[in-house]
């Protein structure tokens, strides 16, 4: 295979060339993306200025397209997902009408954009509502959390929120798919002592539906915790016919993790353990499995022993 062998002023040559080639494609880019071009986005509908004694309904989709005039720059951010992640709409005419059109605040909207970027067209124009009286419901709130406590601490009581209800407004169909109002997750880590804190509820899906207040107060009760033995009788369950059942052993040793507070308080009747006799019945089993049925809240089971127990059975 032939090889070009270039001299020293040649390769030099060369080099200038595709300097040269380079600088004019880069000048050439950067004068192509400083033009003016319009282009076509999808974005969604944010409503402002919600009507006060109206819940109302979209008749169409939340999401419009827009037809944006900017600079090469902005179109090629737009391809890289960068664009107007909404378009702010004023509802205040529908309180005298069923519709707003996107023409008549098209200047407003546009102020919300930088000055270099002017949405030119929206489409569809108009959106059309259905209305019906606003409703009014409460419903209790749900804390979402994510906790992580330090080695012998943990919760001790039960989650206090301030308030424990939210009141929401809104169409009477949309207020009847709702039972609770859930938070924002509360995140923690390193936990040791009692929690106060305030934590934002989460937002309507729905721009039809307003929630009030907006955030609640959380306490949570943190102590830390020491391990306790219990014994607890077993019973049994499904023994429809009565049979005289003799468990080996009677009782399960239960060891647990229960607050310093509470040490005192927590008993055996705290404590439900039971087998199913339904297992032998339909399954012939020769050992019956423990099951704790019930237990003291924010105590924490480590250990059940045994975990299954030998039975006799005389009729």
């Amino acid at each position: 295979m032939a090889i070009i062998k270039l001299t020293a002023v040649e390769r030099r040559k060369l080099s200038i060339f595709f300097t040269c080639v380079f600088l004019a494609v880069v000048a050439w880019l950067f004068f192509s993306l400083s033009n003016k071009y319009e282009y076509e986005v999808k974005t969604v509908v944010n409503f402002r200025n919600l009507p006060v004694n109206k819940a109302f309904n979209p008749l169409q989709s939340d999401t419009v397209l827009l037809t944006v005039q900017g600079s090469g720059w902005q179109l090629l951010f737009t391809r890289m997902r960068i664009y107007p992640r909404d378009v702010r709409v004023d509802l205040k005419s529908l309180e005298k009408r069923n519709f707003v059109t996107f023409s008549e605040q098209i200047n407003s909207i546009n102020n919300y954009y930088s000055s270099d970027q002017k949405i030119i067209n929206i489409q569809p124009d108009t959106l059309y509502f259905d209305f019906t009286t606003r409703k009014v419901k409460k419903v209790p709130v749900k804390l979402l959390n994510d906790l992580v406590f330090v080695k012998q601490f943990g919760q001790s009581a039960k989650t206090i929120l301030k308030p424990d209800e939210v009141t929401i407004t809104g169409p009477q169909d949309q207020l009847d798919k709702i039972s609770f109002w859930l938070t924002d997750t509360f995140k923690r880590k390193g936990i040791k002592s009692r929690i106060t804190d305030k934590i934002s509820l989460q937002k309507p899906k729905e721009a039809n539906i307003s929630i009030f207040p907006s955030s609640t107060e959380i306490q949570i009760p943190v102590e830390e915790f020491t391990e306790k033995e219990l014994f607890v009788p077993i019973k049994v369950i499904h023994n429809q016919q009565y049979y005289n059942v003799k468990l080996v052993p009677d009782k399960v040793k239960i060891t647990l993790m229960v607050s310093l507070s509470d040490f005192a308080n927590v008993t055996e009747e705290n404590f439900e353990a039971v087998v199913d006799l339904n297992l032998w019945k339909n399954e012939n089993a020769n050992e019956l499995p423990v099951q704790i049925i019930k237990k003291k809240a924010f105590s924490r089971i480590r250990k059940i022993e045994p975990l299954q127990v030998n039975f006799i059975i005389k009729k």
